[in-house]
């Protein structure tokens, strides 16, 4: 199962990539910006719940969309690029195995348990 959803958010990876060429900026910006949403783990510097609450949010696909829909909306490249960063910098950290995180521990995602000592399939 991980396999496939390693295979899926490898999709919406390059998805987020065409994505970004269609907009016909510059790749280092792409780059640059693409660990950006990792800033949503600032919030475990207070404690798991806050944190889980700001890394979810950085790293919510739904979000995401939302964001890059609103950019084609409004016509703002900004708001497009930031979607398109959310978006593939999530799929990019799920094919890594980093899923959204529960309160109790940054360890602890909905895509089971990460760290050292976790069995990894």
């Amino acid at each position: 199962m991980k396999n496939l959803i390693r295979l899926e958010e490898t999709c919406m990876l390059l998805f987020g990539c065409i994505a970004y060429a269609q907009l016909h900026l510059p790749w280092w910006i792409f780059i640059a910006l693409f660990l950006a949403p990792d800033i949503g783990m600032l919030g475990y510097l207070l404690n798991s719940k806050a944190g889980s609450i700001t890394y979810n949010l950085f790293h919510h696909k739904g979000i995401a969309v939302g964001f890059w829909v609103a950019g084609i909306i409004a016509i703002s490249v900004p708001l497009q690029v930031t979607g398109i960063i959310l978006f593939s910098h999530s799929s990019f950290d799920r094919i890594m195995g980093y899923g959204l995180k529960y309160p109790d521990a940054f360890q602890h995602t909905h895509l089971g348990r990460i760290g050292k000592g976790e069995i990894q399939k």
